[in-house]
């Protein structure tokens, strides 16, 4: 039977500061603690905060490696997509998720934000791009995991 489980996207750069990996880390204790499953990019900074605090709230972790091995994940993914596909990795993770939430980032973040917002895919911001149209900005981990599941709710 498929797990059909709430998809939640965590996007970020694969480096941040101490300030922005607590940020992550915190939203994804909070996705897991409400039953989400969290998906990501899978390497560092972010993505490997993301999936620790979920990891840290008995959650499950996928994450969607643009590289060849599996051994590449963050050791906090749980579930590793090997795809190959470098940068286009991007499209196999936003098409994945049910919403995202954007926490800091850079370029790579910036194209998930773009094609989640052309594929209709709602992304809450958390301290990342700015004044992007349709982008749900928050300023905390509560508030954006609140916003995502209260999306999730509608869906």
């Amino acid at each position: 039977m498929a797990f059909l489980g709430k998809r939640v996207g965590i996007i970020g750069a694969g480096v941040c500061n101490d300030e922005i990996y607590e940020l992550a880390r915190e939203t994804g204790r909070l996705v897991a603690e409400k039953g989400g499953l969290l998906y990501c990019g899978g390497l560092g900074g972010v993505m490997e905060a993301a999936c620790k605090g979920a990891i840290e709230a008995g959650g499950i972790t996928v994450g969607v490696l643009p590289g060849q091995k599996a051994s590449d994940a963050n050791p906090f993914v749980k579930i590793p997509i090997v795809t190959g596909m470098s940068h286009a990795r991007n499209v196999v993770l936003v098409r994945s998720c049910q919403v995202l939430i954007a926490i800091s980032g850079s370029h790579g973040t910036l194209s998930e934000i773009a094609l989640a917002l052309k594929m209709w895919k709602p992304v809450i911001g958390l301290r990342t791009w700015e004044n992007l149209n349709e982008v749900r900005y928050v300023e905390t981990p509560q508030e954006a995991v609140e916003l995502a599941f209260g999306i999730l709710e509608n869906l």
